[in-house]
């Protein structure tokens, strides 16, 4: 279901009515950012999943393309989503922050103004709630992951996306649901739009931030993870480590927690969604429904917000 209205600088529009000129820098050269946050649905309304933590990334983002004079706050963002799903009459939703420049086509940022508009609407698990039962198949891409001196692989660039795009859509193309992208040194970097963990002899490790995306759901896993006694481990993952690992899942807003069954026609494990991440999605589920042990610190109730 779409939405009815999205909020465009501090006011709201009609769906149909969100647009940007044809001449416009954002589109022409890939200088925007994003966020993908998630709203679930709770015993006390929707609420936002680590709202402050996708917004900071956001800011962050923006300052790290090198955009001066951005003027919202976290606070002034942080209603905009609320408001937008309140308005919408939204339970549960995906909610699209977007950065986008306004001004004439040119390499020079500073002869454009940065302008926001925020989205939602209902979408379910990225990768369909099937795969969170048995698992996908990944393919390693013959693309790699950015340099981080070619583009700044730890804001969410939307021109970064195009690495993304290109990999999933050959995977798809493939016959494979999901790609695993190896840094420029040739170690295990990320997937298109999730980070990715894999557990050994009962350790679980994951790449380090030095090329990857710092993802929430990424920080959510690790806090899960430590509470059920595991060690977590970041470092170079080489993809024949991949091969033989006891589980690997993928972790991502969108995605939320996914196992991982098969890469490159290898079987991980027993071929099927492993204990620990059956147990780690348990865990994430509770939370973001507002049943677990972190969901008063994790979650933003929309009924409650004072807006």
């Amino acid at each position: 279901m779409i939405s009815d209205y999205i909020w465009a600088d501090g006011e709201f529009i009609p769906y149909e009515k969100a647009t940007i000129h044809f001449i416009n820098p954002t589109l022409h050269y890939g200088p925007g950012v994003f966020e993908g946050i998630r709203c679930y649905s709770t015993n006390h309304g929707p609420a936002v999943f680590r709202l402050k933590d996708h917004l900071t990334r956001f800011i962050e983002s923006i300052q790290i393309l090198g955009v001066n004079d951005f003027p919202y706050s976290i606070e002034i963002l942080e209603r905009g989503v609320l408001e937008t799903i309140r308005i919408n009459k939204f339970e549960s939703c995906y909610i699209r922050p977007l950065m986008y420049l306004d001004g004439p086509l040119g390499l020079n940022m500073d002869k454009s103004r940065p302008k926001v508009m925020i989205a939602a609407w209902e979408w379910g698990p990225y990768l369909g709630e099937e795969a969170q039962k048995t698992g996908i198949h990944m393919m390693v891409a013959s693309y790699t992951r950015l340099h981080p001196n070619i583009s700044m692989t730890k804001a969410k660039i939307t021109g970064n996306y195009v690495n993304s795009l290109m990999v999933k859509t050959l995977a798809l193309r493939s016959g494979y649901d999901e790609a695993v992208i190896l840094d420029p040194q040739g170690f295990v970097a990320e997937c298109t739009g999730e980070n990715i963990f894999m557990l050994r002899n009962g350790k679980l490790y994951t790449p380090p931030l030095s090329t990857v995306l710092e993802g929430v759901t990424r920080d959510t896993v690790f806090v899960l993870a430590k509470e059920l006694g595991l060690e977590v481990v970041e470092q170079m993952i080489t993809r024949d480590l991949l091969y033989i690992a006891d589980e690997v899942f993928i972790s991502g807003t969108a995605a939320e927690i996914v196992g991982v069954k098969m890469i490159d026609y290898r079987q991980i494990g027993n071929g099927n969604v492993g204990p620990l991440t059956a147990e780690l999605l348990r865990l994430y589920l509770e939370n973001v429904h507002g049943k677990g042990a972190h969901s008063l610190e994790w979650l933003d109730y929309v009924q409650q917000a004072n807006l």
